[in-house]
């Protein structure tokens, strides 16, 4: 089995942007930094506000009874969640081949800069954290990580010029709004975004609409438990496909990809059943037209989806389709099933043909994603067993321990010893 992650997180280390913004910013008070507040977490500090590392952004490798909201520091955290090459140790101890990250503290498609006052700064730290993204993160170990981007979305023409640089610099895949109405801007139904959807067209750019990334999820009563939100959470990416399907972005651009990130697949059957249905019983006075396809082929052709842990029956397999099916690891999250991913993922496909499984579990994603590692390894050398071996050769441990004994084995040397942390200065 290879393994390639089209949806895995970030935790950014606390010197990115010491790095990689423009020298003349470097000094600044206003560029975003880590500190440790006054309550003892460690936050990022940006535009007078600061924000946390949320809990369960970051339980890789501790108990799930562990788990929880609270804001944690990094020496709280396993250390794959923010240094690169702990997470390479962490992805071969999963076997993990290739993985796509999306952002903690921009958040899901850079909202923290969109809602940011100073515009000009918000574009000069989202293009250095593309810079970071690419070349500290990404870059670091070529054949391992596909590049995802971030689009200052508050200006479509900034938003264009962006994704131009970043098609020039290697990326394939953006992180964009699955609701962008919620953001305040024009919806998806919206001509607003055709220059954006044009460009991605264009230059073979994946827009990645990942669940949560319109800074909202399903709450369905205020005394509702965790739980509730937790399982109707794919509902979010239920209701971005259907905006999808339609307005008329899938009609307008065919060859355009989009990619419904973290959003399963067990619910795929009824969605594409539904959509036919509707189409069929209301499209003559809706006016919505699909010429000699049903809205579901479409969606089939143009739609990338992606399998966490939810079981991908024949059945699923036959009525949602897998030409555009991929696989997710979502580490270091709490969704995340590290470092056992092969054997609960080869469990969810036990009825598939192996050459579906390994469309799902990597060719598709380096189809989809131009993610090619064979200039730095063989397909032999990426399997989960060769990975795994490379781990134990490199002795990681994947011991659970909690948050408070990772804090006690690390101490403060996590974030003190490479200088990265500085008091509050409230």
């Amino acid at each position: 089995m290879i393994l390639v992650s089209v949806d895995d997180h970030v935790v950014e280390p606390p010197d990115l942007f010491e790095k990689h913004l423009p020298a003349s910013y470097r000094s600044r008070d206003d560029v975003p930094r880590v500190i440790r507040n006054a309550d003892g977490n460690d936050v990022w500090v940006y535009d007078d506000l600061e924000f946390p590392n949320i809990g369960l952004n970051a339980v890789a490798g501790r108990p799930r009874a562990d788990y929880g909201v609270d804001p944690t520091r990094f020496d709280e955290m396993r250390k794959g969640c923010w240094d690169v090459n702990a997470r390479i140790d962490d992805m071969n101890a999963n076997g993990v081949l290739g993985s796509m990250c999306f952002p903690s503290f921009p958040r899901l498609c850079g909202q923290v800069f969109a809602e940011a006052k100073d515009d000009k700064l918000a574009l000069v730290c989202l293009r250095a954290y593309n810079d970071w993204h690419l070349e500290s993160w990404c870059g670091s170990h070529p054949g391992r990580f596909i590049p995802l981007g971030l689009v200052p979305f508050w200006d479509i023409d900034l938003t264009v010029a962006e994704t131009k640089r970043l098609a020039q610099r290697g990326f394939h895949a953006i992180s964009f709004s699955e609701n962008p109405a919620k953001l305040g801007l024009p919806s998806l139904h919206s001509t607003h975004w055709d220059p954006f959807w044009a460009t991605c067209e264009d230059l073979g750019i994946v827009p990645c609409l990942h669940i949560g990334s319109s800074s909202q999820i399903i709450v369905t009563a205020p005394d509702a438990p965790f739980d509730v939100t937790a399982t109707l959470q794919p509902m979010n990416i239920v209701q971005a496909a259907a905006d999808l399907v339609w307005s008329p972005v899938l009609r307008k651009y065919p060859r355009l990809k989009i990619a419904l990130s973290e959003g399963g697949v067990g619910w795929l059957p009824y969605f594409l059943d539904k959509i036919d249905l509707v189409y069929r019983k209301q499209s003559e006075w809706t006016g919505q037209d699909y010429g000699d396809s049903l809205p579901s082929d479409v969606f089939r052709e143009q739609i990338i989806t992606c399998s966490l842990d939810d079981q991908v029956t024949s059945d699923v397999a036959q009525r949602a389709g897998t030409a555009n099916m991929t696989w997710e690891c979502d580490y270091p999250h709490s969704d995340s099933d590290w470092p056992e991913s092969p054997e609960v993922t080869l469990a969810g496909m036990i009825e598939l043909h192996d050459h579906v499984v390994n469309n799902i579990t990597h060719k598709n994603a380096m189809r989809l994603f131009h993610f090619d590692p064979s200039p730095h390894r063989t397909l032999e050398n990426s399997t989960v067993g060769a990975l795994r071996a490379e781990a134990a050769a490199a002795g990681v441990d994947t011991a659970f321990k909690s948050m408070r004994q990772r804090a006690q084995t690390m101490g403060v040397a996590a974030g003190a010893q490479q200088g990265l942390l500085t008091p509050s200065r409230s």
